[in-house]
């Protein structure tokens, strides 16, 4: 069963271009699952709107920032931000803002249509 579908915007295709093929398959790979089983060690929640999808490769801790639009009943899709190599512990609270600044650009750019 699938959860939900993924869609990249553009920050999250270039970040994911520019990374080793094989950790760029292993990011999709892990998205793929993540959609199938809703996994929280694959696809886990920061705040009230932001989740992120993680991937482990050869040690380097790969984030991807990602929200929910759930408008139509027919589909429910996530979208990834942004990508960035996470060093620390914690989630950097400028990554969440700018997820959180990309989401808010989003909803005001789907409005408009």
């Amino acid at each position: 069963m699938q959860y939900f579908q993924t869609r990249f915007l553009e920050e999250a295709d270039q970040f994911i271009a520019g990374l080793d093929p094989k950790a760029a398959r292993k990011v999709f790979y892990n998205i793929d699952l993540a959609e199938q089983s809703n996994d929280p060690q694959l696809f886990k929640k920061l705040q009230k709107d932001i989740w992120e999808f993680r991937t482990r490769f050869k040690g380097v801790q790969i984030r991807l920032l990602a929200f929910w639009d759930k408008d139509k009943q027919a589909e429910t899709l996530v979208f990834a931000t942004h990508g960035f190599i996470k060093k620390v512990d914690r989630v950097p609270a400028n990554e969440i803002d700018r997820a959180i600044n990309i989401r808010k650009k989003y909803f005001e750019n789907k409005l408009k249509k």
